[in-house]
């Protein structure tokens, strides 16, 4: 058995736009039913970008309450091998390579109750609590209500960082409903629409269009599976989306760039009756015709968060290749250099992915 340090290096968020590597943080302590892991890796979300900048989503402004709170560790895309259990831990041993869910559910609220535990009332997700702290750390716990997943010794590790990402986009995609008669467009194709991308080509939509105003991104977008990709920045995709279904406009429209243009062309180029997917966070409030939803077309609007169900699906996909993933990960950094990883995470210089691992 590793033995396990007093203290450890961690990033440690104390407010918005106060982050510090801190070298002798406390390791967590295993209660009989917890989990000790090493950490492997944590992958960059947006979503952590925008919390360190201060978005009103997790610090609060005068619609919402602050859902952070500091101190905690950042990081919800994480996995690791276990170095230490509580002694009712059963199902997993010493050694045993494990990721989880990034909501840790409650188990007692009525969405817990009902199944739909990625929704659970209090909603814990890791990486913004002090009491549930995330995966930029040498070593995490997962507490008793974690909902874990076995992760294959064979998996390689840029691999395995993308199982808690490609999770968000299957769930995003299976709330579209897609079918194959279905034309259906993804805005955005960082690694989160990418993911979306090579799951929708499995489910074999007439046509599967991904849009973004990076080439590089579109370039990828067509390995993943894309038919066909546009720049909202060079041409009005919305007009050619409806040039090219008669003037009725695309059946699924998948919101994943968090930029309030995106929502309104969505509105725009989506049919009577299509199904409208929102999945991004956004870093600020955006304003549309909300008389679009209903007395303009009927949509069906549909958020999507989290993964719920999906780890397993994901984690056997990547294994066998029908899920691609090559290139996406496309630099780590030590949690020494976390300020590098965070200012490549933005994507300004290319990159799709970015995760902090440990040796």
């Amino acid at each position: 058995m590793e033995r396990i340090p007093e203290t450890m290096k961690a990033l440690v968020a104390y407010g918005q736009n106060d982050y510090r590597l801190v070298k002798d943080f406390p390791t967590p302590e295993c209660g009989p039913d917890d989990i000790i892991i090493r950490t492997e890796g944590c992958g960059i979300c947006a979503g952590d970008l925008k919390c360190q900048h201060g978005a009103s989503r997790f610090w609060g402004d005068d619609l919402q309450p602050a859902y952070a709170e500091p101190p905690f560790i950042p990081g919800h895309e994480f996995l690791g091998k276990i170095v230490l259990k509580g002694e009712n831990v059963t199902e997993y041993q010493i050694g045993d390579r494990i990721t989880a869910d990034q909501i840790v559910p409650c188990g007692e609220c009525r969405y817990c109750k009902t199944g739909r535990y990625w929704l659970c009332q209090p909603h814990n997700v890791f990486g913004f609590k002090n009491y549930l702290n995330g995966g930029m750390a040498e070593y995490v716990r997962y507490p008793k209500t974690a909902v874990l997943h076995r992760v294959p010794d064979s998996m390689p590790l840029l691999d395995a960082l993308l199982i808690e990402p490609y999770g968000c986009s299957k769930h995003a995609v299976d709330r579209a409903e897609v079918t194959n008669e279905d034309i259906m467009v993804i805005s955005g194709a960082g690694t989160l629409g990418l993911g979306m991308i090579t799951y929708a080509r499995m489910k074999n939509p007439a046509k599967l269009i991904a849009l973004d105003i990076l080439p590089e991104r579109l370039k990828k977008a067509m390995d993943f599976g894309a038919d066909l990709v546009m720049n909202p920045a060079e041409e009005d995709v919305a007009q050619r989306i409806l040039n090219m279904t008669e003037g009725y406009g695309c059946d699924v429209y998948i919101e994943a760039t968090g930029h309030p243009a995106s929502v309104i062309q969505g509105l725009k180029m989506i049919r009577k009756q299509g199904r409208f997917i929102e999945f991004s966070v956004f870093a600020g409030e955006t304003s549309a015709d909300w008389s679009v939803i209903g007395d303009g077309k009927e949509l069906e609007l549909r958020g999507s968060q989290l993964s719920p169900y999906c780890f397993p699906f994901v984690i056997e996909h990547i294994m066998n290749g029908n899920l691609q993933t090559k290139g996406i990960v496309s630099k780590t950094f030590s949690i020494d250099e976390w300020e590098k990883a965070f200012d490549h995470a933005t994507g300004k210089y290319g990159d799709f992915k970015i995760a902090i691992t440990f040796e």
